[in-house]
């Protein structure tokens, strides 16, 4: 399951009370931190490998020229926003590692990418659920408000059709 997946769904189910939200939030946060030092390790270890072998293969060459591109030029930058897209999520904390990055300066972006983008997601799940009612309430108003415009959008469809076939 993607990550993002994961931390909405955790947080929906901490609204529902399965688990506590914080608590929750706390494992995420050290989930993500892990992971991404987990994946600098292997780059630092294994670097150029990474690229030959059947994952580098699948990558391709342009998205890792991209993401060497990416990470040359904003480093720490890339280290923290790198959390925002899926590809780029699985290669920086790698191309850290192979690029010989400190780990203090590592740790220190991804930390703050790791706490950013878990609080928010997870957040955004738990107020999804809070709002759930709400919002429940008032897509019936919008279902039936889709469904008139549909129905008219047909009528006057079939009206100039006829009107066409008439002609």
């Amino acid at each position: 399951m993607p990550g993002e997946t994961a931390l909405l769904i955790g947080g929906v189910l901490a609204h529902a009370g399965v688990w506590n939200v914080w608590i929750f939030l706390g494992a995420s946060i050290v989930a993500a931190i892990t992971g991404d030092s987990v994946g600098y390790e292997i780059g630092k270890h294994l670097g150029p490998r990474i690229k030959e072998n059947a994952f580098g293969r699948f990558v391709g060459e342009k998205r890792w020229k991209l993401a060497q591109a990416i990470f040359d030029r904003y480093h720490g930058g890339a280290i923290f926003f790198g959390r925002a897209q899926a590809l780029l999520r699985a290669l920086v904390p790698a191309l850290a590692g192979m690029n010989k990055v400190p780990y203090y300066i590592f740790i220190k972006w991804n930390a703050a990418g790791g706490i950013v983008f878990s609080t928010v997601v997870v957040l955004l799940g738990y107020e999804f659920a809070n709002s759930l009612a709400t919002l429940e309430k008032y897509l019936r108003y919008w279902a039936i408000f889709f469904f008139a415009v549909v129905a008219f959008v047909i009528v006057i469809l079939k009206r100039k059709l006829e009107h066409l076939l008439e002609n």
